[in-house]
């Protein structure tokens, strides 16, 4: 397996880590009679040889090693080989193979070369996975089951025989008996068909066939998502009640796995496989199945209600973390599959629980429907018992944040500690004018702050937030006495102050003792904060002007001129001498800075021409900021229609505005939410 391995120049290469001198005993490790060793050589080859996906000059020439590995007789863990194997050339579902064979009509690209072609590297490294994927032919009859289950993808990607390929599928299909490997099979199938066009036809022929009787539930689920993939005109037209019925047949059949229990290491690989679920193979059907379907968001939420009507806890927890994507991802109608996520909330399965939490936990008021389940989880303090300090639980984020008042009494109890949690402030938010009982609580903890501590910001900042969101004046002694308390040198000094000065804007005219505060800060870091409050206690512009046209200066922070933009705007036609400046920041190279003026320009002005343009460029390039641009536009009223084209557009897209692969923020869907909102009214208001 490793012969030559010592006559290769390893340390003259690099990796992810610098020098590649320890790429031999990471080799050598995949061949370990002891299963840690195994687990923690795979898992360095990923973190340093091919690092995130990177190719360096060590995973080149690694790849003659890893083909011996691979194709090991009685070798254990090779099935892990081959998937590196597979990364390392590069080719993703959905990439055209080149290279005088393989016929794929998507030009997408997915893998490593599409997005860096001019890299020799990739190029190389898919051309010498290629050259050795004879080796796959062999494996899919391996004795090693997890060896034949990631044989097929390995080879329909990189073999350039694909009629061959299809047909020693269809065999396999024949006589596997394992039901992950034929699971695989499948998956491969569907692959074949996205990405050899000349062999589609017969591919898809062969899914179909597996759709139906006499197979087994779970290799028709599989057929079906990757006939929804790759031929969706084929699927039948009774979709989703087939796939419930499938789904709950083979639950009922699922026998306890066979595989012996291994001991994981502390490393990412180990992590993830502890992480997997239950039913990983029942996931993965339905993962694909709902990803196929796309945007058909009826058949998804249908479906999920079947999903979550399961007699089984995987089924359901699995269907749980499903709606996630579905909700981030696309707009509808969710009252019904939220209803019964938060039945979930029932559940003595403490896994269940907490999806289904986390789910509810990031749809704020959308969550609605599973309110009353959310604030009997609250009560009951479930997700709490035992904890000697306080928290604010999950259950309890869920229910505020959906705007729901029996949320108080819970957030009450929390707010009698003396340290608040940071996320506090944030979720009164939400709950408006209701949570005004809370107020006298949060100025009682801000009077408790020490002055000089390390963790005074920590401890004031969601204070801050709440008394803000609530305009507590009253607190105004407490917010002053951290003001002018606090020593210069504390830790996160400024932040503190910003906060502080921000708070006391939000108060209002109410604040006027604050006043002189305020303008000690006008020539500050916090300038541009202090000087919006100000304006907002006092409505003073002499004072407040200069400040903001200073911080308008290009030479500036940008972040300082953008908090300008905005303070400006909130000053209306009072701020009419910043116009020349703000003229010049909508030509600004940041995009953020470009709309921030424009907003002002149009509530100091309002003047549609020099915005509008803004406006559209910014709504196409960086979806982030339709938010801000609509809530203008809802101002503007019928001055704004010329750029309404792009709110209706918005308004008829079955996709959410922040959607997008490799992540989501947490606010995702509520931001989406209100800029539907905000668009509706745009119109309406025109």
């Amino acid at each position: 397996m490793f012969r030559g391995i010592d006559e290769v120049d390893w340390a003259s290469m690099e990796h992810a880590y610098g020098s590649a001198a320890d790429v031999p005993e990471l080799l050598r490790g995949l061949a370990s009679p002891l299963p840690q060793d195994r687990e923690t050589a795979l898992d360095g080859m990923y973190g340093a040889v091919h690092h995130q996906g990177d190719v360096y000059d060590s995973t080149l020439a690694s790849i003659p090693f890893l083909f011996a590995l691979a194709g090991h007789p009685g070798l254990p863990d090779r099935g892990g080989i081959v998937e590196l194997l597979a990364s390392i050339g590069g080719s993703e579902d959905g990439e055209i193979l080149g290279d005088g064979f393989g016929d794929g009509e998507d030009g997408a690209g997915g893998g490593q070369g599409a997005e860096d072609p001019e890299d020799d590297n990739y190029a190389m490294a898919q051309a010498a996975v290629r050259a050795g994927a004879a080796v796959f032919l062999g494996l899919v009859t391996d004795a090693d089951p997890e060896v034949r289950r990631a044989a097929p993808s390995a080879l329909v990607r990189f073999h350039h025989e694909t009629p061959h390929v299809l047909a020693l599928l269809s065999e396999r299909l024949r006589d596997e008996q394992e039901d992950g490997v034929r699971l695989a099979l499948v998956e491969s199938l569907g692959l074949l068909a996205r990405l050899h066009g000349g062999s589609r036809a017969a591919a898809v022929d062969c899914l179909v066939s597996l759709c139906g009787s006499p197979h087994d539930p779970g290799l028709r689920l599989a057929a079906l998502g990757q006939l929804a993939s790759c031929a969706p005109d084929r699927l039948p037209a009774d979709l989703v009640p087939t796939v419930v019925a499938l789904l709950h047949t083979r639950s009922q059949r699922i026998r306890p796995s066979t595989e012996p229990v291994r001991t994981s290491t502390d490393t990412l690989i180990g992590s993830l496989r502890r992480m997997r679920p239950a039913d990983e193979e029942g996931a993965q059907l339905l993962r694909t199945l709902h990803k196929a379907l796309g945007a058909r968001t009826t058949d998804r939420i249908a479906l999920l209600k079947g999903q979550l009507s399961s007699r089984n806890t995987a089924d359901r927890c699995n269907a749980v973390w499903m709606s996630a994507v579905l909700f981030r991802e696309w707009r509808a109608s969710y009252e019904e599959p939220v209803a019964l996520i938060g039945e979930q909330l029932d559940s003595d399965e403490e896994r269940l629980r907490s999806a289904a939490v986390s789910v509810l936990e990031f749809l704020f008021t959308l969550a609605a429907p599973a309110a009353d389940r959310l604030a009997a989880l609250v009560e009951s303090g479930t997700d709490s018992r035992g904890r000697g300090t306080a928290t604010l639980d999950r259950p309890l984020k869920a229910l505020a944040r959906c705007g729901d008042a029996r949320a108080i009494p819970a957030l009450a109890e929390v707010l009698r500690h003396p340290v608040v949690p940071n996320e506090t402030g944030d979720t009164i938010r939400h709950l408006g004018p209701a949570a005004a009982p809370l107020a006298p609580l949060l100025r009682e903890r801000l009077a408790e702050v020490p002055l000089d501590s390390p963790d005074t910001y920590d401890r004031a900042a969601p204070l801050l937030r709440g008394l803000g969101t609530l305009q507590y004046a009253p607190a105004v002694p407490e917010v002053l006495r951290l003001l002018h308390g606090t020593p210069r040198e504390l830790r996160l000094r400024d932040a503190l102050v910003k906060a502080l000065a921000r708070t006391l804007g939000a108060f209002g005219p109410r604040a006027r003792e604050a006043v002189p505060a305020l303008r000690d800060l006008l020539t500050g870091e916090n300038a541009v904060t202090a000087a919006d409050a100000l304006r907002s206690v006092e409505g003073d512009t002499e004072a407040v002007l200069p400040v903001l046209l200073g911080a308008l200066a290009p030479e500036g922070d940008p972040g300082s001129r953008r908090a300008a933009a905005d303070a400006l705007g909130r000053m209306g036609a009072a701020a009419a001498p910043a116009l020349p400046g703000l003229r010049r920041l909508t030509d600004s190279a940041g995009v953020w800075e470009r709309t921030a003026a424009a907003c002002a320009l149009w509530d100091i002005a309002g003047d549609p021409e020099p915005v509008l343009p803004v406006f559209r460029e910014a709504w196409r390039h960086n979806p982030y900021t339709r938010g801000s641009i609509a809530a203008c536009l809802v101002r503007m009223g019928v001055a704004g229609a010329p750029v309404h084209d792009l709110v209706r557009t918005e308004l008829a897209s079955p996709r959410r505005h922040r959607a997008r692969s490799g992540g989501h923020g947490s606010h995702d869907v509520l931001d989406d939410e209100l800029l539907l909102r905000a668009c509706r009214t745009a119109l309406e208001a025109s």
